[in-house]
């Protein structure tokens, strides 16, 4: 008993750090980036190695697009299956999974550019704004340098206020690939035999 304790006391600070986001990722939700194909598929277990045959590759480039519906999707889902076996079910769903898992994390590296870009800007505002406040405690103010400052105060505080009022919608994008992957999971597990 006594080693389970100390066992779960040293795991706390682990998880802890693993929750921790990090300080240039600027979504609320937790950053993770690569999903695993387990975490939206309970079918069989693709084939190792196997090669994804054209037609099936196709289906999923279609399948993807967030222009076709998910009802759309699951009539196509329902065509196909009708003409394949579990394993071209298992097949459709890898070759899904790594289309969207694919665009997501190319999203996150864009994500986490935008936080980068976040960080500077706003380390950016505080170097404005301790400039113009050395400005104006010089004993004699150079006015015309205190309004340029304050403009290119006023500019940066601007793009940055804008950028985070846009960050709600560039967090939510890697929310609606992974939404659409569990719901084109569940459409292909249904047709499972």
């Amino acid at each position: 008993m006594r080693y389970l304790v100390l066992a779960a006391a040293l795991l706390v600070p682990v998880a802890a750090q693993a929750a921790t986001p990090t300080a240039d990722w600027p979504c609320i939700q937790r950053l993770q980036p690569r999903l695993s194909l387990g975490q939206a598929w309970t079918g069989p277990t693709p084939p190792d190695g196997a090669a994804i045959p054209a037609e099936t590759a196709a289906l999923a480039e279609r399948l993807v697009q967030r222009r076709m519906t998910l009802d759309e999707a699951e009539a196509e889902i329902a065509a196909f299956a009708a003409t394949t076996d579990a394993e071209g079910l298992a097949l459709l769903m890898q070759a899904v999974f790594h289309r969207i898992d694919t665009q997501r994390a190319t999203i996150i590296q864009g994500i986490s550019r935008y936080g980068h870009a976040q960080v500077a800007l706003a380390e950016q505002v505080e170097t404005r704004r301790r400039r113009m406040a050395e400005l104006e405690a010089a004993d004699s103010p150079d006015f015309d340098a205190i309004d340029a400052e304050e403009r290119a105060l006023d500019i940066d505080m601007r793009v940055f206020t804008d950028r985070q009022h846009s960050l709600t919608y560039v967090c939510e994008s890697p929310v609606l690939l992974e939404q659409r992957l569990f719901a084109l999971g569940r459409a292909i597990a249904a047709q499972l035999p």
